[in-house]
């Protein structure tokens, strides 16, 4: 694949105190023929991440038509999963309804956190969310028991087919603790209640301890993935799999197309790849440096998948 970078889309600076930094995992859904809706998660001066959305111009989107002015989702009620931030997992429309799974993030005494997935939903097309509960929908296991994030859920032929990180133990790099993470794949039957343990998609190689955030993609009958994997030599890099079922997949990173640049917001890291299809064009948006401190920008597809 080659991809053309077109640049730093948005990022916040401090617009609001729920908007000082970070537009993590940018998440696009088309709104309308006219607009590509790209939900992300700002973070505040504490780092605690809240949803936000960013309406761009699906001829141009590099053109900024609206952002949203407070949070869409915001953080759960003290004492549940999700009282330390929400970053976006995936959005999808079902019986004119949007679908929006989430990953919540807890402090708690003993690891760094825990992160589970929860579900909101809108009946506006997306301009207000509401908890389908304040439990998640994704919860601990006795096999998954700190991480089950769910970053893929496609509704197709009556089945909810569904791709997370999930994560079971801990890296310590420089003393500091990472989370170890794989790629599983879940299945429901009415989006809410998701297969008890995951199926292993993709597993860490080499010095890699984790590889997660599952973008999957449908292109001529064929299931695309696109992931982020770090290395224990701290590289924060994406890569691509492919799939006749989306269960059985075949790694091929080095021909996901995707480059550092040799300066700038994206010189450093490259990560949480999300594709979208506006007509006869593919466009992958995606974080850069520091996990998306900057904010985020977007690629374009210049060859076929």
């Amino acid at each position: 694949m080659k991809w053309t970078k077109k640049g730093l889309i948005y990022g916040p600076n401090g617009e609001s105190k729920y908007a000082d930094n970070s537009a993590l995992t940018p998440t696009p859904i088309l709104i309308n023929e006219d607009t590509i809706r790209v939900y992300s998660s700002f973070r505040d001066k504490e780092g605690v991440g809240r949803i936000f959305y960013v309406d761009l111009d699906s001829k141009n989107p590099s053109k900024i038509k609206k952002v949203s002015k407070k949070p869409i989702l915001n953080i759960g009620k003290q004492g549940a999963f999700d009282d330390n931030g929400v970053i976006l997992g995936d959005i999808l429309s079902v019986n004119e309804k949007l679908y929006m799974y989430y990953v919540g993030f807890q402090k708690v005494k003993g690891v760094k956190f825990l992160a589970y997935t929860g579900l909101a939903i809108s009946e506006d097309n997306g301009e207000s969310f509401k908890r389908y509960s304040n439990a998640p929908v994704l919860d601990r296991s006795n096999e998954e028991l700190y991480i089950r994030s769910l970053h893929t859920v496609i509704h197709m032929n009556g089945k909810w087919k569904a791709w997370g990180g999930i994560g079971n133990g801990w890296e310590v790099i420089d003393g500091i603790p990472y989370p170890q993470y794989d790629t599983r794949y879940y299945e429901s039957d009415d989006g809410v209640n998701f297969s008890k343990e995951g199926l292993v998609c993709v597993e860490c190689r080499d010095k890699e301890y984790r590889i997660g955030r599952p973008r999957v993609f449908l292109e001529k009958g064929k299931y695309h993935m696109f992931y982020t994997y770090g290395t224990t030599d701290r590289k924060y890099l994406s890569g691509y799999a492919i799939s006749d079922d989306g269960l059985s997949w075949n790694r091929k990173d080095e021909e996901a197309g995707f480059e550092l640049s040799k300066s700038g917001w994206d010189s450093k890291e490259f990560a949480y790849p999300a594709p979208i299809k506006v007509g006869d064009k593919i466009y992958i948006f995606y974080n850069g440096n520091d996990f998306g401190k900057e904010g985020f920008g977007y690629a374009e597809l210049i060859d076929e998948l």
